[in-house]
């Protein structure tokens, strides 16, 4: 019984290939359509061999998962924990009101979603964030959402930061407008405008300033209409 040797056939399949060497070999020719046939049955057998195995790819995030990543859930306790401590502190002192501490609550947050997305967008189109840049994704620099989409999205959130602003206003007086302004006004200025507060060693002094004093004593001002 004739025996084909071997042959490129075995890590890869190719018609024309495969009959020149049963040709060659002088094969019978009941034996000859057997070893095409089976060829043909299976020819994947052949071919998987010379593939390249593709490893599993994660797919890619979906719209929303972007945009909580744009958000930095992670850094979000820094504007919660004053506004609770100010909240805990009004309860202590028998003035907690709930509508009140909510919109702070939500204020803040809002406040430090949208200056987390002023980030974003600013540091990629000052040159800051780069291919190079080490540490947590940027959704900008990543290409996952465009400057423009991301800007609008921080003037979108900042929006909403400003209607919680304007209820607290209406329960405590016109002095919750002014910080919340500032507030807004600081966390676009943290790396924009022509003196970003982020590259001149100011960002942490305004970080403490508004994540700190001004939400602690705000969220206790908008319960109890004074501060002691």
């Amino acid at each position: 019984m004739h025996t084909i040797r071997s042959h490129p056939l075995t890590t890869s399949f190719h018609p024309l290939a495969t009959i020149r060497s049963i040709r060659s070999s002088a094969l019978h020719p009941l034996t000859a359509i057997r070893y095409i046939r089976s060829l043909i049955r299976c020819p994947i057998r052949y071919t998987c061999l010379s593939m390249p195995k593709k490893k599993n790819q994660p797919p890619p995030p979906s719209p929303l998962q972007v945009w909580i990543m744009a958000a930095r859930p992670r850094t979000l306790p820094a504007s919660i924990a004053p506004v609770l401590l100010g909240t805990a502190i009004a309860w202590y002192d028998g003035v907690f009101q709930l509508g009140p501490a909510l919109a702070a609550l939500a204020g803040g947050v809002l406040l430090q979603i949208g200056a987390n997305l002023a980030n974003d967008v600013f540091d990629f189109r000052k040159g800051a964030d780069t291919k190079e840049r080490l540490g947590p994704m940027r959704v900008t620099q990543a290409g996952l959402l465009t400057p423009q989409q991301v800007q609008t999205g921080m003037w979108v959130v900042f929006g909403l930061a400003a209607l919680c602003g304007m209820y607290l206003a209406w329960v405590a007086g016109w002095p919750i407008l002014v910080l919340g302004a500032a507030a807004i006004v600081a966390a676009i200025a943290y790396t924009a405008g022509p003196f970003p507060l982020a590259y001149h060693g100011l960002g942490e002094v305004f970080v403490i300033l508004f994540f700190g004093l001004a939400a602690l004593c705000g969220t206790y001002y908008v319960q109890a209409g004074t501060v002691s």
